[in-house]
């Protein structure tokens, strides 16, 4: 008996080992660094909720030398975050990444201008310097200023683009007229260095009808016609959207536990608690794509004339494979 119950007991330990080491591993790509703009995956790490799916989900945090497009088609992650402009661009260019959830229903991209450069409505533009970030991240700006009709070519009836850095510098030191900016980040840190709302005037890409699609779940779509990597990624964006929910409805907890996982040290709690309930603003109810966001998405990135940031409607871009098993 005594044989019996020790066999028993080293098998019991032996499956609860194959259990854990049968875990299923995900790496994750970030679109930027580690921050509250991605509170969710950290969150749903934090709180077990990946392990309740079982799987061991890595979170590689990104940076202005990182492209996830090339990380993703390098073998570095399975799935990745971008902005579709971004992600449109690249599958025009025969990168086959397709979308298969969209947590951001809504988008936080501004373009903010100091008010004594006379800025008042977009068609001031003309004749002004406009910095924005590069990696994909101009494509939507590309866009708006097409559907305008004003050039890029810095001349009078045009804007001169100014590539900038991840940081809002180029408007407080007078070397941009305006800036791509977060609601969530960029924003606010022009107003901690000092400016007033009332120094400032502006522009939201939603309400000038221009906004495009940002922060989706991406993979290669030839790895969907492995079952066990399609279920895999079920498991995965079940537990993200439960990491969401959850941000959402404790979003200082969550502000705290992206701290904890910020290895520079770069943030701060107050920065990161702001930017957390900024980010609760631009959620969905359902991480499921939205077809009229993605149209809307798709025309905009169609304009540019001779210079568009896609060429033709982009076919297979997406798919509710997915989120339709959630």
């Amino acid at each position: 008996m005594k044989r019996l119950i020790t066999t028993m007991l080293a098998g019991a330990m032996s499956l609860a080992g194959f259990s854990a080491l049968a875990a299923d591993d995900v790496a994750l790509q970030l679109k930027w660094v580690t921050q509250a703009q991605f509170a969710g995956y950290y969150v749903a790490k934090d709180q077990g909720f990946y392990e309740e799916e079982n799987l061991n989900v890595e979170i590689k945090p990104g940076g202005p030398d990182i492209a996830p497009v090339q990380v993703l088609v390098g073998g570095g992650a399975d799935v990745m975050v971008d902005w579709m402009p971004s992600a449109l661009a690249a599958r025009e260019k025969g990168v086959p990444v397709v979308n298969i959830a969209q947590p951001f229903a809504r988008s936080g991209l501004n373009m903010v201008c100091r008010k004594e450069t006379g800025i008042t409505k977009p068609e001031d533009f003309k004749g002004k310097t406009l910095g924005t970030w590069f990696f994909g991240n101009e494509y939507p700006l590309y866009s708006w200023l097409a559907k305008l009709g004003i050039p890029r070519d810095g001349s009078p009836e045009g804007v001169t683009i100014q590539k900038i850095g991840f940081n809002v510098d180029p408007l407080l030191q007078k070397q941009a007229d305006c800036i791509t900016a977060m609601t969530y980040n960029e924003y606010w840190q022009i107003i901690d260095a000092g400016l007033t709302p009332d120094d400032l005037v502006v522009f939201n890409y939603t309400d000038e009808g221009v906004a495009t699609l940002e922060d989706g779940l991406y993979v290669l779509e030839d790895k969907l016609q492995d079952p066990a990597f399609a279920d895999k990624m079920v498991r995965f964006v079940r537990a993200s959207m439960k990491g969401w929910q959850w941000a959402k409805d404790n979003p200082d907890e969550a502000a705290m536990i992206v701290l904890d996982n910020d290895a520079t040290g770069a943030q701060t709690e107050e920065h990161q608690k702001r930017m957390m309930g900024e980010i609760a603003k631009l959620l969905g109810d359902s991480p499921k794509l939205d077809e009229a966001a993605y149209k809307q998405t798709v025309e905009s990135l169609l304009q540019g004339g001779s210079d568009p940031v896609i060429t033709k409607e982009p076919e297979g871009a997406f798919t509710h494979e997915i989120t339709d098993k959630l």
